[in-house]
Parts: C-alpha cells; structure tokens; sequence
C-alpha cells in the first residue's frame, strides 16, 4: 500500500499512511477470509465472506483509515465488522492503550468475526452482536472515531451522537464516502458537525437502526 509521497503531501499525511501500512502488514487480509476465498486475499477487490456481506477492498479499506486518522490510545467503534479484519487494523492504529468494539448484525458471521479478533494478538479489541434495531453501540459511547463499512441512507445521527467532541466518523452514504467531524461544545449538535465528501464508492446496505 505504500508508495512515494504524493506532491504536496503534508507531513503528517505521511505520518498516517506509515502507520496504516505498518497496520495491514501486521494483520494480513488472509486470516480473516472463509477457507474458501483465502487464495484471492492479494487481489484488491471486495470479497465474499456469506450471507451476503463482503470484506472490503483493501484499497478502500485503506482509504477509510486515512480519511479516519485514528491515533494511539483512542476509543474506535467499528460498525458493520464482518471478519473482523478491519477491528484488528483499527486495534494496531489505536495501540494497547486504546480500545476497539466491532459491531456485527449478521448472527452467522458474529461468531467468525469474534474468533477472529480474538487470534489477532491484541486483546484490546473485541467483536461482538449489534443490538437489535440500534446502530453503533450507544450504551459504550462516546467513541473518538467510527468507521462504519456498510452504506447508509443519509447521514446516520444516531452515530454522530456517539462521537465525542472532535470526533471523527467515516461512513458510505448513498454512494459517497463522507468524513463527519463532530464540533465542540457549544457547537456539538448534530446537525453542526461538519462534512466533507471523498469520492464514490458501493458497499453493501447498512442495516438496522
């Protein structure tokens, strides 16, 4: 994933796609992918994993963590987990010190994806059942960032209202990757957060909520 620095890259642009290289090389795509779709893994296109849901593109997924720009010791909520392959990626960026909860509404693939982070080697990150018709993980909120892989209709606020202050939440919705920054008080209202577009993409539905 990695390659020269873009022109007019700003250092800390770099900073971040170091880090979220060192985080793909450290939590291979290949573990976390059925038996079955295991010899694709290299290929960068998404994959199915069952029951209709897929394991993103790589490049996509590396897209969202630098539009993301998770640091060390935050709290990340992952909504629409699957394998588990993007909570292990989030757990490298956050480190020891931070925490990550993966959400997953697909009973079938809970199981998977929870054993799958559970042999990931970093005990700070869990994959767990969504709560019926809710979205996110409200009664564990706020979070610093959420990623969420799975396409919205318009802007889900009941996952704006589980950032902190300053938080940052990178979500598809009705084919657009959007970056929401919730403001600081006294500007924390949902509808002040601030949202910017970054190029078009298809994911699966988002469901529940």
């Amino acid at each position: 994933m990695g390659g020269p620095r873009p022109a007019g890259a700003k250092p800390e642009d770099v900073v971040t796609r170091a880090r979220v290289d060192a985080a793909f090389a450290a939590q291979p795509r290949t573990r976390f992918l059925p038996e079955g779709a295991r010899y694709a893994a290299d290929v960068d296109a998404p994959l199915q994993i069952g029951y209709g849901q897929t394991n993103s593109q790589p490049r996509t997924v590396h897209d969202m963590l630098m539009l993301l720009d998770v640091r060390r010791g935050m709290r990340v909520l992952d909504v629409g987990a699957g394998s588990g392959w993007t909570t292990a990626l989030l757990a490298e960026l956050t480190g020891p010190d931070g925490s990550v909860l993966g959400t997953e509404i697909v009973p079938e693939l809970v199981e998977f994806g929870a054993r799958n982070v559970a042999g990931a080697g970093a005990p700070w990150a869990r994959l767990v059942a969504a709560v019926p018709d809710s979205l996110g993980a409200p009664d564990e909120a706020p979070f610093d960032r959420i990623l969420v892989s799975a396409m919205a209709h318009g802007l889900p606020r009941a996952l704006v209202e589980q950032l902190s202050p300053g938080g940052v939440m990178v979500v598809p919705v009705d084919g657009t990757m959007l970056r929401v920054v919730r403001g600081f008080p006294p500007r924390e209202d949902v509808a002040d957060a601030e949202v910017t577009e970054h190029g078009s993409y298809r994911f699966v539905p988002l469901l529940g909520g």
